[in-house]
This record gives C-alpha cells, sequence and structure tokens, in this order.
C-alpha cells in the first residue's frame, strides 16, 4: 500500500499504472509524493521547497530545455513528434511567442539541431548502445521509505543495473557536478527504488561529445543515504511537525 503526502491511500499496482501518465506522475505525484528532485530542493533550502510546492516551477532554463530534448530523442523518440519547432532566432520572438499559445511543447530549430547532434554522438557509440540494448525505458517506481512515499524514474533498466543519462559541460569534472547536482542522493534513491544492484551514470560532454560511464561507488551511495536522511527530517520538521519555517537557518564552519 503507497500512502502519499495528501493521505491519499493506492495499491502498489494500481498506482504504477497510473504513473504510465506524465500528467499523473509529474503534476499530480509532484506535489504528493517525494523524489530526489524535491528533497535536493528541500536540503538546499526549505523555503524553496514551499514556494515550488505552492506556486510551481516555472524554471525553463537552457541546459534544462537542452536535457530534456536530447532524452526524449534517446529515450523516448515518438514524443519528438508532438514537438512544434520553429525556425526563429530566439524565445523572445513574436512567432515563437505565438507558438506557444497553440502548442504544448516549443522549441527552436537550433535546439533541436543541437539535440540531434548529441543523440547521434551517443547512439554511434558502442559502449553507450551496450547500455542501452534490451533495455527498459523510463520505468515508474514508489515505494515507502521511513514512512514516505518516494517516487522515480529509470531512465534506463538493464535488468536490475539502473542507468542515467545525463550531459555535462565538461566529462572531467563530472564527479564534482555529481556531488553539486546530488546525483548521490539520486543513486540512494534509485537503488532502492528499483532493487537495482548497480547504478552507472551515462554521460555526454556537451561540448566535444564525448561519453563517460560513471559507476556509482558504495561510498557515493551512503554519501546520498546520508542526504536522504536529510531531507526527511527537514520535511518531517517542517512540513508534518509544522515549525515555523521562518526560523529555519543554515549553519557551517569555514
Amino acid at each position: 500500500m503507497i500512502t502519499l503526502l495528501n493521505g491519499d491511500y493506492w495499491g502498489k499496482e494500481e498506482i504504477l499504472v497510473q504513473m504510465e501518465s506524465d500528467e499523473f506522475y509529474y503534476g499530480h505525484l509532484n506535489k504528493n509524493a517525494l523524489s530526489s528532485s524535491s528533497l535536493k530542493t528541500l536540503l538546499k533550502s526549505p523555503k524553496s521547497y514551499r514556494y515550488i510546492m505552492k506556486y510551481g516551477n516555472n524554471l525553463d532554463t537552457p541546459a534544462l530545455r537542452q536535457g530534456k530534448l536530447f532524452h526524449w530523442m534517446v529515450l523516448e523518440p515518438h514524443k519528438i513528434d508532438k514537438i512544434h519547432f520553429i525556425d526563429v532566432a530566439s524565445k523572445t520572438n513574436k512567432l515563437y511567442k505565438e507558438a506557444l499559445t497553440s502548442h504544448d511543447e516549443v522549441y527552436l530549430e537550433k535546439e533541436k539541431m543541437e539535440a540531434e547532434r548529441l543523440t547521434d554522438a551517443l547512439l554511434r557509440n558502442e559502449a553507450a548502445l551496450k547500455l542501452l540494448n534490451k533495455s527498459e525505458f523510463e520505468v515508474p517506481a514508489i515505494e515507502m521509505i521511513q514512512g514516505f512515499a518516494v517516487r522515480g524514474k529509470a531512465d534506463i533498466l538493464k535488468g536490475d543495473h539502473l542507468i542515467d543519462l545525463k550531459t555535462s559541460n565538461e566529462l572531467s569534472t563530472f564527479r564534482y557536478s555529481a556531488e553539486k547536482y546530488g546525483y548521490d542522493l539520486q543513486a540512494y534513491i534509485y537503488k532502492n527504488l528499483f532493487k537495482a544492484s548497480k547504478v552507472t551514470f551515462l554521460v555526454i560532454d556537451k561540448g566535444s561529445c564525448d561519453i563517460g560511464i560513471f559507476e556509482a561507488s558504495d561510498e557515493f551511495i551512503e554519501r546520498g543515504k546520508d542526504k536522504f536522511r536529510q531531507g526527511i527530517d527537514l520535511y518531517k520538521y517542517f512540513f508534518v511537525e509544522d515549525n515555523d519555517i521562518d526560523q529555519y537557518v543554515m549553519r557551517g564552519i569555514l
């Protein structure tokens, strides 16, 4: 039995079927289940988490757009047919803004070309193809962890081997990016959600198109476990016990 944050009860198989819907997964569950993204936000700022849960997150940065389009091209190419591409210089163009009124997803042609460049490079690489072949893509999961519903979606699931697709500005600094962006927390959560024996990050350098394959070590997973506990503690303190969030202070020694 899965108990969502709003108190709703779901049978495990029943909710997994619903999670195939993007609207349910990214809409309803965004507010009513925890995830690696929401816990990262909590760890960064409980106030930011509260704001996003109340008003939504309208971030549409170039990096996020590029990552989303690249993921679709590699893992869910059927979604590309539903995207409206427009050949203008920028999103400030009048024609782009007009297209937004009649299409759910609008991208620039130059964004499409960039995503195609990355996709082509990835699919030419034999090591990457080995991870992709005979795998399932975009597999949802949800579990009760420490008493809370936690959701996730595996980019690539090859038996009990979980592979997450990432883009990077520079492969040589990916280890630091993994710490900065909380990939250790994501790895811990996904390892538990999917009962994975191994978690791997398949990474492409956005500049050179070089491919990186990084395995999550036990130490990396353990750091993610610590962050998970901290995130859960913050959620309990401010959103279950309803303590005054305005009294939150981040403390440290420099």
